[in-house]
Formats: structure tokens, sequence, C-alpha cells
């Protein structure tokens, strides 16, 4: 499979233009995934740590037990490594699991399920069996949670062959990207960064925070309807340089881009793998500078790739060296959370020098 592609309209991607839309937070949104996918197919199947009765930690699975019954949202003990690798064995036989990790600093002790089985699945039958599962991780920091609860570990998937690794950025895409996911035959790791959850955040921590009930991007189809898990968007169309992000990251460019004054183009990458490379490279070749952002530590980030791919297929249009931003190479730490968090200022300085190059 090329990894590297131009994304193409999915035969199942709905024109949801006209279609009856509703007001929905990203948690809402996501449950709403969950729902129709339930509702769907009788293969698909939800469990975690608290994702039944309670609705998980942060809501997300609120009423789907509910609704669909023990045998379809159940939850699991506290055992990331026991809820990837039950998942695994579910795949392999015919169903579509959807599993929570409660938080994506806890995945590790299921790495060796994640790379080892769900990734190797396909390649080590000859294509017999497939592992069609989706692994939910909220992420990110800027809620003061701390080392344990504010990692953005999407790195390490993205450098394993097998996995799809998704991070969408408002309701619209989480809810259209979570029914791709479900959908896929590859195993996908879905990150959701958890500041977004009740609304678009800029980075702005001192101010009011905005509901995502007054962003156009909470208004959310009602029903079916997919995103394409390896297209990226145009988030904002621009003249002067490209900014290539995901995540929380998506706004707190948009934020940067506003106070500076620079016509920049933002790319919301959406799937980090497979890559939408074809809008990246359109978007450098056309601006001739770029900019790479996000929140997670800088050395060996998702960034560096981008960096070199850019560089790659970009070189002789490149006016100036490529930025980048990032978190410190450091622990995320709870007293310091704004000055670990890669805000509007440092994106800002960023693009200026990106400018003035």
């Amino acid at each position: 499979m090329n990894m590297l592609k131009k994304a193409k309209t999915s035969a199942i991607e709905q024109d949801i233009s006209d279609v009856k839309k509703s007001p929905m937070t990203m948690i809402q949104a996501l449950r709403s995934a969950m729902d129709v996918m339930l509702e769907r197919d009788a293969n698909v199947v939800v469990f975690g740590q608290d994702v039944g009765y309670f609705g998980g930690v942060f809501r997300c699975t609120e009423g789907l037990q509910a609704k669909f019954g023990k045998s379809r949202v159940f939850d699991a003990p506290i055992s990331e490594g026991g809820i990837v690798g039950a998942a695994v064995g579910m795949a392999a036989y015919g169903l579509r699991p959807v599993v929570e990790i409660q938080f994506a600093d806890y995945f590790y002790p299921a790495s060796d399920q994640i790379v080892s089985e769900a990734a190797r699945l396909r390649y080590r039958s000859a294509g017999d069996f497939t592992a069609p599962l989706t692994i939910r991780m909220p992420c990110g920091g800027g809620i003061y949670g701390g080392q344990t609860h504010s990692q953005s570990p999407e790195a390490l998937f993205t450098h394993v062959c097998g996995i799809r690794t998704v991070m969408p950025s408002n309701p619209i895409d989480a809810k259209g990207l979570l029914i791709a996911s479900i959908e896929n035959d590859d195993p996908v790791v879905f990150l959701e960064p958890k500041r977004l959850y009740n609304g678009p955040f800029d980075g702005h921590h001192d101010r009011p925070i905005v509901p995502w009930s007054k962003h156009p991007l909470g208004e959310v189809p009602e029903g079916y309807y997919t995103v394409p898990l390896d297209s990226a968007s145009v988030f904002r169309p621009g003249k002067d340089m490209t900014v290539l992000t995901y995540g929380t990251m998506v706004f707190v460019s948009e934020a940067a881009a506003s106070e500076t004054g620079i016509d920049a183009e933002i790319i919301d990458l959406r799937t980090l793998w497979p890559l939408d490379l074809t809008t990246v490279v359109e978007s450098v070749k056309k601006t001739g500078r770029c900019v790479v952002v996000h929140e997670a530590t800088r050395t060996s980030g998702f960034g560096a790739e981008l960096v070199s791919l850019v560089q790659e297929h970009c070189f002789y249009h490149l006016e100036a060296p490529i930025e980048r931003v990032a978190g410190w190479d450091t622990p995320y730490p709870h007293a310091l959370e704004w000055a670990y968090f890669p805000g509007p200022e440092r994106v800002g300085q960023a693009l200026k020098r990106a400018m003035e190059a």
C-alpha cells in the first residue's frame, strides 16, 4: 500500500452539505459516530475502562450501554494490554471492536499487542486475517493534567508499519473520521485532543472558553457520513507560507497567523499516516515557505518526518529554511503548563522568522 498518496474521495463518503445538522461538542460527535456504527453493524462492540455504565471518564460513551446492551458496550479491567489483546482476537474473528484507552499516557502496557499483534496480523497471515479495531485515546495537554495525563505519543504509532494514525481537530471531522476508522480493515489509533472536547482552543488560556456551539465546525451532520482517512484539509487558505499541523495546534496556528498578520495557509493533516502528501506538497510549492507545528516533544516528533518530506519534495521551491515549533524535550510540567504548551506567541515567532529569512 502506498502510504504517501493523494486522498481519493471514498466511495462511501457522503455529501454532507445539505443534510440536517445539530450542534455537537467533539464528545457528542464521537458518541454519535459510535452510536451510528453500533446501529449499522452488529459486529461493532465498544469496551474499555468505565465506558459502560459510567459512560467513560469524558462521557464519550454515555448512554450507549443503556441503548445497545451490556454485550455490545461493556467495561473492562484496568489492563490496557488485556483490553487491546482481547480486541485483536475479536477483530481476527470478525468483530469490529472500538476500545478506549482512558488517557493516551496509559497505552504503554498495550504496546506489544498494538505493535507485535494488531499491526502485523495482516502481513504475517498473508492477508488471511485482518485486525479491524479502533483504539481511541484522549491525548494532549492544556487541561492541567501533568506528566501522566497530557502526552502526545502520535509519533510512536506513525513509526509502526500497519497502523493508521488519526487526530481530528473538530467535531465534524471527529465523527466522520471515527466512522471511517471503524469501517476500515486496518488497526487505527484514534487520538482525541481532549482540550478540544468542548470547544476550539487558540492557546490563550487566560481568555474565556469558546464552546463548539458558537463555532461553525460544531454543526455536525446527523446520521452516517465519513471523512476519508488519508485526506488532509486546507483549514485556512493563504499565500505567504504553509503551516503543517494537526489537533489542537490547528487553532493555535490560526490565532498566530491572525495576530501576526501573516497570510498563512494552514493544512490540518487529520490523518498523520497514511499522509496526504500531495496536499502538503501542493501547498508548500505554492507558498515557498513552511512551518511545522505540533504539541508533542520536539526530538523525533512527527514534525521531523514532515520537515524531511517537505525538504525532499519541495527543496527547489523553498524560499526559506523550514521552521518547527513543538513541545520541549521534557515531561509535561504541571506548574509550567503554558511554558511547555506551544502557544500563539511561540508559533507567531516562527512564522515571522520564516517570512524574514
